[in-house]
């Protein structure tokens, strides 16, 4: 899971300052963008929205037809000061990481790592693969307490599932409705797979609290009165209690929540840290072989870095 654009900004999130304690209801728009081979629709970081609790990065990829294609194939590259979250509603993707792990992630299993002071991790769609690909891949923002915490890979094949009337919600990370993921987290937080029955009218309850936003994966469905087309993604604020949704047809979206990230983090390529000198020195511990460690059984070379831009960091808020 990664950024691959060979341009990146140096991009400042965090904060509590522009968290709005009352409900809002603002919808995102993705920006096309390239994962490999894979199309994806980039939906955080955005101009209108940086963070979503420690949520702080989000892509929609697919339904696409991968017969006859090689799919998802990203090469070894970096990670610090993170988790990511890949999550498949169709397809399947092999996961290998400089700590040694080599694991298959299919269609609603959880694949968790926790880059800590620093990872490395390969992405490639099996072979054979199915016919599909649909999914997002997400990262979770470390505080700073932990962001130097030792790397680490989790996989889930089993996760809880809160059922109501046209709504089974399995919990992907964090707690919803008493359910808990067996997923580590480091801040309070909360993702949730939401599929929906044609039909289906629920009020979901959530924390008042937590600011939250929800990404419709697939269908014709409504958030809180708001109609949302697959692929888009309505911030909704804190202060909320329950959460309406309703269905058109059959649908999928995505919870995402969390307490408002405290802290100020920069964000550059697929390194987040505190400090310009920081994300610096990571990139060229990337490129001289230190700290991430190597990733074996890739069949090929890993990507290089991009080069830092020449301007400095510029002072940014949650949203801007």
């Amino acid at each position: 899971m990664s950024d691959l654009d060979l341009r990146p900004d140096f991009r400042q999130c965090g904060g509590r300052d522009d968290v709005s304690g009352s409900p809002v209801r603002e919808l995102l728009h993705p920006r096309e963008a390239s994962l490999g081979s894979t199309a994806v629709r980039r939906l955080l970081p955005s101009l209108g929205r940086r963070m979503v609790g420690a949520w702080c990065f989000v892509d929609h990829f697919g339904p696409d037809d991968i017969a006859d294609e090689p799919g998802m194939q990203v090469p070894p590259h970096p990670h610090m000061g993170l988790q990511t979250v890949s999550w498949l509603h169709e397809g399947e993707v092999l996961h290998r990481d400089s700590v040694g792990s080599v694991q298959p992630l299919r269609p609603r299993q959880l694949g968790l790592m926790t880059s800590g002071r620093g990872i490395a991790h390969a992405e490639q769609s099996t072979v054979p693969h199915p016919r599909l690909l649909h999914g997002a891949q997400l990262w979770v923002a470390l505080p700073g307490a932990h962001r130097n915490t030792a790397p680490a890979f989790e996989h889930h094949a089993d996760l809880p599932v809160v059922m109501a009337p046209g709504l089974a919600a399995t919990v992907i990370l964090g707690g919803l409705d008493g359910a808990v993921s067996p997923g580590k987290t480091f801040t309070p937080l909360v993702g949730a797979d939401l599929a929906l029955n044609e039909g289906a009218a629920v009020r979901l309850p959530v924390e008042r609290d937590f600011e939250y936003a929800v990404l419709t994966m697939s269908g014709d469905t409504e958030v809180d009165g708001v109609r949302l087309a697959p692929g888009s993604m309505l911030y909704l604020g804190a202060g909320r209690s329950e959460l309406p949704l309703r269905a058109h047809s059959d649908a999928g979206l995505l919870l995402l929540g969390g307490e408002p990230f405290e802290e100020k983090i920069i964000m550059w390529w697929n390194l987040i840290g505190r400090t310009q000198a920081e994300i610096t020195e990571g990139r060229e511990a990337w490129m001289s072989g230190d700290r991430f460690g190597t990733v074996r059984g890739y069949d090929g070379a890993p990507m290089p870095a991009p080069a830092l831009p020449a301007t400095a960091l510029k002072p940014r808020g949650r949203t801007r």
